[in-house]
């Protein structure tokens, strides 16, 4: 009984991780649909260009129509999330998952599927920005990149789930039956995590620091005493309040001195990880493998199944290392070995070497991007801007994120297809591109972005505000 009272004690006081674990699951639910959303074209791609002979451009548009919906989601989910909460952002989110599942399943036309994959791309985008949001904002500051990181763990895993799904619904029919219906399977097959995570949304909280904002101090003490414990709960909620009480809830407070540079720093990184080309692997790694490396498109899909268990394990590291590291080294180590994969790749292409020469280059970078610039880059975004105008915030930077997105997966077709490109540097062209963008942002880590590792979200938000009040604002 002595030892029932004293562990009941020592839970009150440190408070639960298991419900702190539980409550993040479930909001990472919203990355993994983000990520299997936006894998699915990966193996469905082929099928669909020629079940509705589609032309370059067409291909382009199939693929990123869902990010131009995720560009339209991310501007209007922003403004919701402060006003109606992030749980609530949420089962909006999986709503439109469900409807874009079962909708780009059965489309007629081809203009019917790209309607429907917009419809999806707003979940995506709704989801992209406040799953993270909403996990920082329930996490201690101690776990808090781990906990976010768990978020870009769903997301790959989406990845890799769609990668299998795909695969498998390929085997069922030869090369006529995947033209004409195995493509729609792979999309239909998103309708039940969709299902689950708008399930699964009524038994999680809501965020605690949208609820002391919105003055319901009661709830959000509940929730922050059960993850931390009573003491600490009560600490925290007090220094959210104390921070609070400073900002004025006006998106012109991103404006201010130090809050401008957050704001800079949050749209570099959101558009830095897309320009380094790691949806180009992700959208169209079937193709690469089929055209450079020269696979079969069986062989090609099964590949693509490697490129997500390798995204899968180096994110597992990035989720140990990004509260032991800290997040700018992670970042400078994933930067720097993507370019080098990427100038490899481009140099493989050039000089037209086959096989194991574009899986390693592709894997390399694939490893170095899960373990830095995935994770981390939402990691940060979600820690640097003020409690009041959080959503809006990272709704610009995610926003940026998006279409940079959109212009990478449009634009990379159009490269790779341009008889002008083609005869001078083969299919090289994109990878050195985007290698030297990558070396861009390797300058940028280095000089402006600040270290955030253990800080709360409370105290990243006071350096920015003493960046500001300084009469000569230095680079953190």
């Amino acid at each position: 009984m002595e030892n029932d009272r004293n562990a009941q004690a020592a839970a009150a006081a440190s408070g639960s991780v298991a419900y702190l674990v539980l409550i993040c699951f479930v909001a990472t639910l919203g990355g993994l649909l983000f990520g299997y959303d936006t894998a699915v074209i990966n193996g469905a791609n082929t099928f669909l260009v020629r079940h509705f002979n589609l032309a370059a451009i067409e291909r382009g548009w199939a693929t990123s129509c869902a990010l131009v919906g995720c560009i339209v989601g991310v501007a209007s989910v922003g403004f919701l999330s402060d006003l109606l909460g992030r749980k609530k952002v949420l089962v909006i989110s999986a709503i439109l998952f469900i409807i874009s599942a079962i909708g780009t399943a059965i489309p007629r036309t081809f203009i019917e599927f790209v309607i429907y994959r917009f419809l999806g791309g707003l979940g995506v985008g709704a989801a992209s920005m406040t799953s993270p949001m909403y996990i920082a904002e329930v996490s201690p500051a101690r776990i808090r990149g781990r906990m976010v990181s768990l978020n870009q763990l769903a997301i790959v895993s989406g990845m890799l789930l769609v990668y299998f799904v795909n695969y498998f619904i390929s085997l069922q029919g030869d090369e006529a039956w995947n033209v004409q219906t195995g493509w729609r399977w792979m999309f239909g097959s998103e309708t039940l995590p969709a299902v689950a995570l708008l399930v699964l949304l009524f038994f999680v909280p809501e965020s605690p620091r949208w609820l002391t904002k919105k003055g319901r101090r009661d709830e959000a003490l509940r929730v922050l005493a059960r993850v931390n414990g009573a003491e600490a709960g009560a600490r925290e909620i007090a220094s959210i309040e104390g921070a609070i009480a400073q900002e004025t809830g006006s998106i012109r407070e991103l404006l201010l001195p130090g809050m401008r540079l957050a704001l800079v720093i949050g749209i570099a990184l959101a558009v830095f990880q897309q320009v380094t080309g790691i949806n180009v692997f992700l959208y169209y790694g079937v193709d690469i493998f089929i055209d450079i490396a020269g696979s079969e498109t069986s062989a090609a899909l099964l590949q693509t199944v490697l490129v997500g268990a390798v995204n899968m394990a180096f994110t597992l590291i990035a989720i140990w290392t990004v509260d032991r590291l800290g997040r700018k080294p992670l970042m400078a180590i994933g930067f720097i070995g993507m370019c080098v994969c990427l100038f490899g790749l481009g140099t493989a292409a050039y000089f037209q070497w086959k096989g194991v020469w574009i899986l390693a280059f592709m894997l390399g970078y694939i490893a170095c991007f899960a373990l830095s610039v995935g994770p981390v880059t939402w990691v940060i975004l979600s820690e640097i801007f003020p409690t009041a105008i959080r959503g809006r915030a990272m709704a610009i930077a995610t926003l940026c994120l998006w279409a940079a997105n959109y212009i990478i997966s449009q634009t990379f077709p159009m490269m790779k297809e341009s008889k002008w490109l083609l005869a001078r540097f083969n299919q090289a062209f994109p990878y050195w591109l985007y290698g030297i963008l990558g070396v861009a942002a390797l300058i940028f880590l280095v000089v402006y972005v600040p270290e955030t590792k253990g800080k709360s979200l409370e105290e990243i938000e006071r350096t920015w505000r003493r960046e500001g009040s300084a009469s000569r604002p230095k680079v953190p």
